[in-house]
């Protein structure tokens, strides 16, 4: 049947997971960092999720689909909540429990070895960071949230070398961070931004916040985004 069904331009998605927690019949998820509809009987193309995205990748088109299910949405919704209980996971994807595979590595009895620490200035948490400190003057910026250190092991020396660090985690800060870092782009003259997040949906606010500041900043600031999975690959740059 013809009917109006959602449509999401991947070159678009920051993948910030916001339409997921917009749309009521579980239609859409995170695969691979990007917004995927996960079913069209799931789709009910009223377009709750349209306003929630802040890059404009959803839209409504009307062409050939399955028509809308309300019992499969039903039963979807009901198979996903009850995963999330089980799960611990509180309704947040990015909180749900899993193992992560690795091999154990035999460690010789050796001396510790200090590795280098790449920190360049203190405090590094967003919320802490003085807005008109001097060490943001041409610096290159690195945004991260805070458990790609734990997920990613080269962080300091693929990531935070000549950089100033900020890290911060939107969802247990529960705060926005677009202001400081407005106020950041503002006063200084920052040669670029890096983003580095997890693929997990909260991350997507430390995204958002970033480029909401370079929008306030009004400067042309070169930057970029890359994904960590909760494997510590990098999904995306």
């Amino acid at each position: 049947m013809k009917r109006k069904i959602v449509k999401i331009d991947e070159a678009k998605c920051n993948g910030c997971g916001l339409c997921i927690d917009a749309c009521h019949e579980g239609a859409l998820q995170l695969v691979n960092g990007k917004a995927k509809l996960v079913s069209e009987s799931y789709c009910d193309g009223l377009g709750n999720c349209l306003p929630e995205c802040p890059t404009g990748a959803i839209t409504i088109e009307e062409r050939e689909a399955a028509p809308f299910d309300e019992q499969a949405v039903q039963k979807h919704i009901a198979a996903k909540n009850q995963q999330a209980e089980s799960s611990l996971a509180c309704g947040c994807p990015g909180a749900a429990a899993r193992s992560i595979a690795k091999e154990k590595v035999e460690e010789p009895q050796t001396e510790r070895v200090d590795m280098k620490s790449e920190l360049r200035q203190w405090p590094c948490q967003i919320k802490l960071v003085p807005v008109n400190a001097p060490y943001f003057d041409n610096a290159h910026l690195l945004i991260a949230a805070d458990c790609t250190a734990y997920a990613y092991a080269g962080i300091h020396r693929d990531f935070m070398r000549n950089k100033i660090t900020l890290i911060g985690c939107p969802k247990l800060d529960d705060v926005d961070y677009t202001e400081k870092l407005s106020e950041i782009l503002k006063r200084h003259e920052i040669k670029s931004v890096t983003v580095l997040r997890m693929e997990v949906p909260c991350c997507g606010g430390i995204v958002n916040a970033v480029k909401n500041a370079l929008i306030n900043s009004g400067k042309m600031v070169p930057w970029n985004v890359v994904t960590i999975g909760v494997d510590g690959k990098i999904i995306e740059e």
